[in-house]
């Protein structure tokens, strides 16, 4: 097993104060080297899936950047445990463009490894800029205006939502934000009820994570399109997905919209929590990875 070194690492986006830490071999030579940014979930912190997948990608020879979008973990950002798509965007560009800016990083060869919800982050920034060169998504969670209706429940469930969303924005206006459980086993008011990963003390549900959500966040989440980015989108793509996981049909959407372009490996009766921390999906996402990042990033 390759040994693994780690740096903390603050850069700026915007306003606010970012907090990262930097997995790279410990063997790494002194030169420029390919780097990597990685992003997880929706509502979690570095130090769950994403961590989990920079340290694979640190053992396959990759520098790999995880960091805390502005309003979650140790971040800056007055707004806090808010899902945000415009604002996570731009923390994702300012994370390739820290990473680019490195002495120790090759800036011709930067790439993003987007998981679950931070898929459609990522392909957005990648859409906006030059810096990142291939991109790799695993569980990819990515939607429209279609899939949205088909996942929550129909026009008008999502209607609801999104007026739950304005009550709770409201709320937070006046300076009370309309906090829920991120996810819990026993209330129904969590966003993600009877959800695995997050209840699990041995799994997602760490120290670092506060388990909290901003209910504002519906209006902004349910009317951003990942899959707008599609049609343009002319950096190479990687898809690691399965039928068992959240929201296939976003994966088989985007491929479509970009007319076959993206490269797709599907697996087997792989469910969306799996692929944040069993070690033989991680290993086998992991691989597929680094495999597209070294035929693409050189």
């Amino acid at each position: 097993m390759t040994e693994i070194v780690t740096e903390p690492v603050r850069f700026a986006s915007g306003k606010e104060e970012l907090v990262g830490v930097l997995h790279r071999p410990a063997d790494a030579s002194d030169g420029p080297a390919p780097a990597l940014v990685v992003t997880g979930a929706w509502m979690t912190v570095k130090e769950q899936m994403p961590t989990c997948y920079a340290r694979e990608m640190a053992a396959r020879g990759w520098t790999a950047l995880v960091f805390d979008f502005a309003g979650w973990g140790a971040s800056g950002g007055l707004r806090r445990q808010y899902e945000d798509p415009q604002r996570k965007i731009a923390g994702v560009l300012a994370a390739v463009d820290y990473l680019a800016a490195r002495d120790d990083v090759d800036a011709r060869r930067v790439g993003a490894l987007g998981i679950c919800a931070s898929s459609g982050y990522v392909v957005h920034a990648a859409d906006r800029s030059d810096t990142i060169r291939s991109v790799a998504l695993v569980a990819p969670w990515l939607h429209d205006a279609e899939i949205v209706e088909d996942i929550y429940g129909g026009a008008d469930a999502v209607a609801d939502l999104k007026s739950t969303g304005d009550d709770a924005a409201a709320s937070y206006a006046d300076g009370t934000p309309r906090l829920v459980p991120a996810a819990s086993l026993s209330d129904d008011r969590a966003v993600m009820f009877e959800a695995p990963y997050y209840t699990e003390t041995d799994r997602g549900l760490i120290p670092t994570w506060r388990n909290e959500a901003d209910l504002a966040f519906w209006r902004g989440w349910l009317e951003f399109d990942a899959i707008a980015a599609a049609p343009a989108f002319d950096k190479p793509l990687l898809m690691v997905e399965s039928d068992a996981a959240a929201a296939p049909q976003g994966a088989r959407k985007f491929a479509t919209a970009m007319g076959g372009r993206a490269r797709e490996v599907w697996l087997d009766d792989v469910t969306q929590f799996d692929f944040y921390d069993q070690d033989a999906v991680v290993t086998r996402s992991a691989d597929e990875a680094a495999e597209h990042f070294a035929d693409t990033l050189t």
